[in-house]
């Protein structure tokens, strides 16, 4: 609705530049907004004030005008002028009931498909697989899927990379020590071994630290394992092996989309290094700096006004993370095609990333028509502000984390139903648990910080996943309580009742809300309009009677509206990764 009304403005305005009320040069961006107070209409536009200097008028008489000159549009019940000369429109209630019925009849909910669709390469949470997935990669995760699944549910083509840490220094280390096993043990007992690979890291660091024959011999592997010796490079791909399957193990339980096929990691540029490095010298842009190759770039300087060096070749020979990402982004454009790129890395990381988006495009990696963006993040914490560690200040695993959900979810629904059956108790405590766990950052702004709590995720009050998942098994049994298919319910839209107009103007939102979530990267976009219209249909629940109605035609109008909600419920929650349930 919005895009159509900012046509009919955008015509009426060449109407009056044509007939000289306005100059040609005055034409602004339209903004539309949607109005908090309904008395004042659905829509408002504050064009006749942006525009009033420019045409020597004072903004309520430009607003009459520009009523004037609209086309007349089926959509707008009628236009009105507030204020200082805001116009305000209202929504036509037949146009509603026509949005209401189309998105009832599609399986897709009538969200509209892009009029050109983009290849979006989407980099999420990567991973250092030489230790387990710990709670940092939580947001990086879960973030990036939920954005995923919007633009995939928009219509664009999406290619997920989860670009893991499988190359570099730390490898040497962890192959000495994995060699060192396999002399010593059976394949069964390594493999146990390597099943706690937080303690294998620690087991071959203490090595490292304590062994200077073993730090010497990880050091040589380094370069055996970079110069492409085929030993270590199946003891390099066993290791990754065994680390992926645990990362794999933690997006299933999760619930994100990412699979082994979507794995590229840092050892897949390898190759394409030196070339980086060359072409960057044939450029021109390359500059030595005590030794290192850099590239300094006039927009990025230190506080003291010196040109900040991007490095990427140490002077000894070696190869940094920005070599690896400009190869990655040169691959993304060059062969995957992208016409977006999103990075959803923590946002401490956000010069780095803007000096690579620069340079990517200053060197002609990448077209300068690519959207390259940084989704930045800010740190789960725990009650103290701090970031969120175990109670002796280790490292939180993901997978440790995801067991205690469950098993406080497991509790809490047991004792509010402990009549139900232990597969249905387990079920139930799955989806609420997990569901907690990722709605409670989902439902942040993901630049925020945010204190990991709990309570407040598991609790059924106030903007979480138990109370979402509850309202939409509310709704789930009223069609089960009259013995009725949602997806059959007939009769035209009959909203007579305010908190019926309410629901039916949010539940026309949905697609405008996902376009916004895919634009921004930000899904709390999406998780506060579900929470919105779970509250309105509890609102329209408590003051219109759907199966007590005495009118059919207009219980038939409540069913439809009651079936509508669960429809976009249940979606909007599919594409954060919640599981909804049909009882709890």
């Amino acid at each position: 609705m919005k895009e159509r009304l900012i046509s009919l403005i955008e015509a009426a305005l060449d109407t009056l530049i044509a007939d000289g009320t306005l100059p040609p040069d005055a034409k602004r961006p339209v903004q539309i907004d949607r109005t908090k107070d309904k008395s004042h209409g659905d829509f408002a536009t504050n064009i006749a004030l942006m525009l009033a200097k420019p045409a020597g008028m004072k903004p309520r008489d430009l607003a009459e005008k520009v009523i004037a000159a609209l086309p007349e549009d089926n959509a707008v019940a009628k236009t009105e002028i507030a204020g200082p000369g805001f116009i305000n429109f209202f929504q036509a209630s037949d146009w509603l009931n026509s949005l209401l019925d189309k998105a009832l009849a599609d399986e897709h909910l009538s969200v509209a498909r892009p009029e050109q669709v983009q290849t979006v390469v989407v980099d999420y949470s990567s991973p250092n697989l030489a230790k387990e997935m710990h709670v940092g990669h939580l947001r990086s995760s879960i973030i990036g899927d939920a954005v995923v699944r919007a633009l995939e549910f928009l219509g664009h083509k999406v290619v997920r990379q989860n670009h893991v840490g499988d190359w570099g220094t730390q490898f040497g280390m962890l192959l000495a020590y994995l060699g060192e096993q396999k002399g010593e043990e059976s394949a069964a007992e390594l493999s146990r071994e390597l099943s706690d690979l937080e303690g294998f890291y620690r087991a071959a660091k203490q090595r490292f630290d304590e062994s200077e024959e073993f730090a010497t011999r990880a050091r040589s592997l380094v370069v055996k394992l970079q110069a492409g010796d085929e030993e270590c490079l199946k003891l390099w791909r066993e290791f990754n092996t065994v680390s992926l399957s645990h990362c794999q193990a933690v997006y299933d339980r999760l619930g994100v989309s990412l699979t082994a096929e979507d794995v590229r990691g840092e050892s897949a540029y390898n190759d394409d290094l030196s070339q980086v490095v060359a072409d960057l010298d044939a450029k021109g842009l390359l500059s030595e700096d005590q030794g290192a190759q850099c590239v300094f770039m006039d927009e990025y300087k230190n506080k003291e006004g010196d040109p900040l060096p991007v490095i990427v070749q140490k002077a000894d020979g070696g190869y940094l993370y920005a070599t690896t990402d400009l190869a990655a982004l040169r691959y993304r454009a060059g062969t995957l095609g992208a016409d977006r790129m999103l990075y959803f890395v923590d946002q401490r990381q956000a010069l780095h990333f803007q000096q690579m988006f620069s340079l990517s495009k200053l060197a002609g990696f990448v077209p300068e028509d690519t959207d390259l963006a940084h989704m930045g993040f800010g740190t789960m914490n725990g009650p103290d502000g701090r970031p969120f560690k175990t109670r002796d200040g280790g490292t939180v695993k993901l997978i440790d984390l995801l067991n205690e959900a469950e098993e406080r979810a497991y509790a809490l629904v047991k004792d509010k139903n402990p009549e139900l059956d232990e597969d249905e108790l387990r079920t139930i405590a799955r989806a609420v648990g997990i569901g907690a766990v990722k709605y409670a950052d989902l439902s942040k702004n993901r630049s925020s910080d945010y204190i990991f709590n709990f309570d407040q995720m598991l609790s059924f009050e106030g903007n979480t996943a138990p109370y979402l998942l509850y309202a939409y098994t509310r709704v789930a049994s009223i069609f089960r309580k009259a013995g009725l298919d949602m997806n059959q319910v007939s009769g035209e839209f009959q909203l007579q009742e305010e908190a019926e107009q309410a629901l039916a103007a949010r539940l026309v939102q949905f697609g405008e809300v996902l376009q916004s979530v895919a634009d921004k990267g930000l899904p709390n976009l999406l998780c506060l309009y579900l929470y919105e219209l779970a509250g309105l249909f509890s609102s329209f629940y408590e003051h219109c009677p759907i199966l007590n109605s005495d009118d059919e035609d207009l219980k038939q109008s409540r069913l439809k509206l009651a079936a509508l909600t669960a429809r976009t419920l249940k979606q909007g929650m599919e594409l954060l990764g919640l599981r909804p349930l049909e009882r709890m």
